[in-house]
């Protein structure tokens, strides 16, 4: 068995990427999602590509899962009756949280409410403190109580964070063990598992909203492996995490909250992965689909990591892709607000009924609609010509606005371009300018079904001189799960002071961590050879409220990983703050708060930089259309089709790339060629 499929599920397609490791052949397919049930989409569309492409399906041997069903599930507030155990005296820590407010001066912003109300915020009588040491012992009465109450309640789910359990788990580990004897059927979440670092408000929270999403995710793992069981029974199913990196079903149904950005991950990995082919090591992505736009920054081929941000309006502490998300997709609408301004998104037209040109009963104005309108997207339909495009119900559409607005219907769609171009590009610089980056010094790369539709406008915008178009940009999220590797993250949370002789106790600490990962590795079958992991630590000057994340290393196979002494660690903690923040203190007094170990089990070799094109040629157009690239005159813009252009191909703008799963605009000024790893390298010139 030698097949791999990745499947992601958006908002308005769910991708397929097929890929043969012996003969590196791959084929694609994208049919519309289904989100009452995502699984439905999946199976179908299995079977649907297989008859397509002949696909035998009994020789697939992993597929690979990016979900959107947590998310989706915090969104719409669709989890779980959930309870909360907790230290006797802070049950009301999910409702205070934290001074910050998203809106400052807003008097009349209300807080979201706690998925756990009040009364099944449950205390139990024990204490540890900030050592670990227990200062009142866990009360068997207090705890009987709380379960009973629990049981009582008919919760589904329950999750246990006790004060400083991260340091000392012993009354959590009784307590779940409790929960689990006398409700076999009860989902448990322990902090000490979840989520092992200080910040109890933090810590509490992403427990909670791990067992509010435990029951919900674990349905749907269970009716997709029974139901790929059927189609490809030899395949392994793997889950993607939002530290971009595959885990099992099992470890899915039991940390949910690690899938909450499963799939723009794996575009990040996907775009990782194209960039190493073209030897284009610095990077802003830009995966814009049917909903929204996910940016995020690489430098050297490795993705930024994030370890604290928000997912449907709640804090959670788990390591992610640093991805920052802007509504603005190909089905965003475009709509008046109460001062008559033009907006366009957060909300959607969705993949159902989604935008008036998709002929379902959509009425409403959308970038799609817009993109139809102007040229830029052919009248002749997606999928190849399989899901035709409306081009009359767009005009009506756009001309809603038109209307009111006194302007033609032309410069109205190229207004709502603009303005979603806008979007995207504050996203972009909030991850670059706003962190000390200067975008012209990397290279776009658009991807998702409408990445490569705006990314021309987006790079002048920014004055980025330089995109990158992955082969096949609208199913990269499925390619990067098909080169994914197995991940999981272990942390040690404790406050260590950068000074004197502590070397034993990091290296103590860390063999720790390198025990767990190799019992993980273990567990995974993954052999020595494949073997990697990465060190870093959270390191901050004494005083300072918050950490920064500095690397310290790496070792592969059954090597261990060594740390720097105190002093190599503060040097290093002093080139990150000096990169963030343009300055550092030299006399400062550093601590060290969380040391870190991330485990990758490597299925595949690391992608080699493609030959160079044998030769450069003009390809012909096989047609011209009328392209709007001004709101009121059009420009006669080749047209080609990108499966029919080979490595050292040249085209220059206008004109207009069209394949299966995306379409690439070329502005006037614009200069393309396709390298040898099938990539389309376009300089902005003008």
């Amino acid at each position: 068995m030698t097949w791999s499929i990745g499947v992601d599920v958006g908002g308005t397609f769910t991708d397929f990427f097929a890929y043969d490791h012996e003969t590196s052949v791959g084929r694609t397919f994208k049919r519309p999602s289904t989100p009452a049930n995502p699984a439905e989409a999946i199976l179908d569309g299995l079977s649907d590509l297989a008859a397509e492409v002949e696909l035998p399906l009994a020789e697939v041997n992993r597929l690979a899962h990016g979900t959107t069903v947590a998310t989706n599930a915090l969104i719409e507030r669709r989890g779980a009756r959930v309870a909360l155990l907790t230290t006797a005296g802070f049950r009301d820590l999910l409702e205070i949280g934290r001074q910050t407010r998203p809106r400052m001066f807003d008097l009349q912003a209300d807080r979201i409410p706690p998925l756990v109300p009040r009364e099944l915020r449950l205390e139990v009588t024990e204490r540890m403190d900030a050592e670990g040491r227990v200062v009142t012992a866990l009360d068997d009465a207090s705890l009987g109580a709380a379960v009973a109450a629990a049981r009582e309640a008919g919760v589904e789910a329950c999750a246990v964070v006790f004060l400083f359990g991260f340091l000392n788990p012993e009354h959590e580990n009784r307590a779940a063990a409790r929960l689990r004897q006398e409700m076999p059927d009860l989902f448990v979440s322990q902090g000490s598992v979840v989520q092992p670092e200080f910040r109890e408000f933090e810590r509490s929270s992403t427990t909670v909203l791990n067992a509010y999403l435990q029951p919900v995710v674990a349905r749907y793992v269970d009716r997709l492996a029974a139901g790929l069981g059927n189609l490809v029974p030899g395949a392994e199913l793997g889950i993607n995490q939002s530290s971009g990196g595959l885990m099992s079903p099992g470890r899915a149904q039991e940390f949910p909250i690690r899938t909450a950005l499963s799939g723009p991950a794996a575009g990040v990995v996907g775009a990782a992965h194209a960039a190493r082919r073209s030897g284009v090591p610095d990077l802003i992505t830009l995966d814009m689909g049917g909903t929204s736009a996910d940016v995020c920054l690489i430098r050297d081929f490795a993705p930024g990591m994030s370890f604290e941000r928000e997912v449907g309006g709640f804090p959670v502490r788990q390591p992610t892709v640093d991805v920052h998300t802007v509504g603005a997709g190909g089905g965003s609408l475009a709509w008046f607000d109460r001062d008559g301004l033009l907006k366009v998104g957060p909300a959607s037209a969705g993949a159902d009924p989604g935008p008036a040109c998709y002929g379902r009963g959509g009425d409403r104005p959308t970038v799609s609609d817009a993109n139809l309108v102007l040229g830029r997207l052919s009248a002749e339909g997606l999928l190849g010509g399989r899901m035709a495009l409306d081009a009359e119900a767009a005009e009506a559409a756009i001309d809603t606005l038109a209307e009111p607005l006194g302007y033609s219907r032309t410069r109205t769609a190229h207004g709502i371009l603009g303005i979603v171009a806008a979007n995207m590009v504050r996203a972009i610089r909030t991850i670059t300018v706003e962190r000390g980056h200067d975008p012209r010094e990397f290279t776009l790369m658009p991807f998702g079904g409408a990445g490569a539709l705006h990314a021309s406008d987006v790079a002048r915008a920014l004055g980025m001189r330089r995109i990158l178009v992955p082969a096949a940009p609208g199913i990269l999220c499925a390619r990067g799960l098909i080169v994914a590797d197995l991940k999981e993250d272990f942390v040690y949370s404790e406050r260590i002071p950068l000074g004197g002789d502590i070397g034993p106790l990091l290296d103590e600490r860390l063999a720790v961590l390198q025990q767990r990962a190799e019992s993980w590795f273990d567990g995974e079958s993954v052999p020595p050879k494949r073997r990697q992991v990465l060190v870093s630590a959270d390191m901050r000057y004494v005083g300072q409220n918050f950490e920064l994340n500095v690397s310290l290393g790496e070792a592969q196979g059954r090597e261990r990983a060594e740390l720097p002494g105190a002093q190599g660690l503060v040097r290093r903690f002093f080139d990150v703050h000096e990169s963030v923040y343009g300055f550092h203190d030299p006399e400062g007094a550093v601590e060290l708060m969380n040391l870190r170990l991330t485990a990758r089990g490597r299925l595949h070799p690391e992608p080699q930089q493609a030959d160079l094109p044998r030769r450069e040629y003009v390809p012909e157009a096989y047609a011209t259309r009328n392209v709007y690239f001004a709101p009121e005159q059009g420009l006669a813009a080749e047209l080609h089709r990108r499966s029919e252009l080979e490595a050292g191909a040249r085209i220059d703008g206008p004109a207009v790339v069209e394949e299966f799963d995306a379409t690439t605009v070329l502005a006037p000024g614009d200069r393309a060629r396709v390298d040898g790893a099938g990539n389309l390298l376009v300089e902005v010139t003008s």
